[in-house]
């Protein structure tokens, strides 16, 4: 009988662990690899139009980001912060999802579009174009 017990406790422990990660890993948890690419959110820049989150233009200085679709999930990031790390340089840095990065338009599924602010803060030089990152909520 105590045998059952052990059993069936070690059972409900390896389901509750598999139960944690799913969720984990669908809430954005754990760090997902993406490519950073440059972007302006100021009025003229290659951003297009005001942030899809909160209507506004933001400076290069802000630390903001546009998601792709999928990440962006419908807004539901919008106004949240995101920790990127940057690969080449180690250094990680909390930014603000103001925007989409529309799939649909041009821009692939594995992107986090990003002010000139986030690429200083990670000691990167935008002439570089794209680099690799990971991800996070904060």
């Amino acid at each position: 009988m105590a045998k059952a017990k052990i059993a069936v406790v070690i059972v409900i422990l390896a389901l509750l662990q598999v139960s944690w990660a799913t969720a984990r890993k669908h809430s954005g948890g754990g760090s997902t690899p993406a490519v950073m690419t440059v972007n302006g959110f100021q009025k003229g820049e290659d951003g297009g139009g005001a942030a899809a989150c909160d209507g506004k233009f933001h400076s290069d200085v802000d630390l903001v980001v546009a998601l792709s679709s999928e990440w962006y999930a419908g807004g539901k990031r919008c106004l949240k912060k995101i920790r990127i790390t940057s690969k080449d340089t180690g250094r990680t840095v909390e930014v603000q999802v103001v925007d989409e990065c529309d799939s649909r338009h041009g821009c692939k599924n594995n992107i986090v579009d990003s002010s000139p602010a986030v690429w200083k803060k990670l000691g990167l030089h935008t002439d570089v174009g794209k680099v690799h990152i990971t991800w996070s909520d904060a």
